[in-house]
């Protein structure tokens, strides 16, 4: 059972829609298209909207089973295996969190050496985005809230720069439509569903929702939101580019921004590449604020201590991937993880709450 939370601390159902929303979005909005575009060519905007389509049915499961629970993924493992063996079974939880958060910020400074500052520093940059990210969780999880809700409504007008790339955009580019079979549409999709993780996050922060209930409709409109955007944004750079083009581009999106031309502005890259620091800010902020709160539940070290040590650990950690290769192994071993507690996890927790519910029924 989850120890009370002070309604104080609790934040509104609809805030829900930024929490699942801004997780959503981060480092691999910049380069999905090429990915997706491998196997399915360009039918692959049906896998975007495919996988995003399984995401409901996942963040159903969540809702079931935290309510069955009635807490968040620590009181889960307690309700299914016991108090010692749940506390053991959440412990690498806390691991799994801090590696997504080092893939993302690790993923963002390599756009920056790449694109801007070839010899930008990766210790100075982790160590003043874990300040910032330290001293924004301190705040408590309303701020880590607050957070989430500006990195999505402040950078919101990025959107409208795509527009930019119409009077070059070829929609013929899309015909015929389901030229791939099955086979290579249910590919794409599986490496779409990495860019859209991070909902998971549900499961952490269930106990911190006013009503839950009223929060279900939230939680699915921002994975509804999620897929809009990344149809459009495929759909665009389809549009854009030819295939070889494509599979040449390993940041599409940074790539449609070169073309933007305004009066004020010669590299609006730069600015994008800027404004995703508010993007991938509320990412950090969130996976290290449901980390410490495990570390917390788990082993009774304070939230603020275990925090410190952990964003040490981050800090430590981000420093060993320098190179291109180890980078990319990183995202992707930390994707294939991600894949497997949501995708084969999850599902398994909730066949086994249901067992578990009728047995202690009876």
């Amino acid at each position: 059972m989850e120890t009370s939370i002070p309604e104080k601390a609790k934040i509104s159902p609809f805030l829900v829609f930024f929490l699942v929303h801004s997780m959503q979005v981060g480092i691999g909005v910049l380069g999905f298209q090429r990915i997706i575009a491998m196997t399915a060519g360009y039918d692959a905007w049906i896998s975007v909207i495919f996988a995003g389509l399984t995401v409901h049915i996942l963040i159903w499961m969540m809702y079931k089973i935290a309510e069955t629970a009635n807490g968040d993924i620590v009181s889960v493992h307690s309700f299914v295996f016991g108090q010692k063996i749940g506390k053991l079974l959440s412990l690498p939880f806390v691991l799994y969190l801090c590696l997504i958060g080092v893939s993302i910020l690790r993923g963002f400074i390599e756009v920056i050496q790449v694109w801007m500052f070839q010899d930008f520093s990766t210790f100075w940059f982790s160590l003043a985005f874990f300040g910032a990210v330290i001293y924004i969780i301190f705040g408590g999880f309303r701020t880590v809230t607050g957070v989430a809700f500006f990195g999505v409504t402040l950078p919101a007008y990025l959107i409208l720069t795509f527009f930019f790339t119409f009077p070059y955009a070829d929609f013929k580019n899309l015909l015929p439509i389901f030229d791939h079979s099955i086979k290579d549409l249910a590919s794409a999709s599986y490496h779409m569903s990495f860019t859209y993780l991070g909902y998971e996050i549900l499961l952490y922060f269930y106990p911190f929702i006013k009503d839950p209930a009223k929060s279900k409709k939230w939680a699915h409109l921002g994975v509804l939101y999620t897929t809009f955007l990344y149809t459009i944004l495929a759909v665009t750079t389809f549009a854009y580019f030819s295939e070889r083009q494509l599979q040449k581009n390993v940041w599409a999106t940074l790539t449609m921004w070169k073309i933007v031309q305004m009066p004020f502005v010669e590299r609006f890259e730069y600015i994008g590449i800027a404004n995703w620091n508010l993007i991938i800010l509320p990412n950090i902020c969130i996976v290290l604020w449901c980390a410490s709160r495990i570390l917390k539940r788990v082993t009774k070290i304070k939230q603020k201590n275990g925090l410190l040590i952990l964003s040490l650990i981050c800090l430590i950690t981000i420093n060993f991937f320098q190179t291109r290769t180890q980078i990319n192994t990183l995202i992707d071993y930390v994707g294939k993880i991600a894949f497997f507690v949501n995708y084969g996890y999850i599902p398994l927790l909730f066949f086994v709450m249901l067992i578990m519910k009728k047995v202690k029924k009876k």
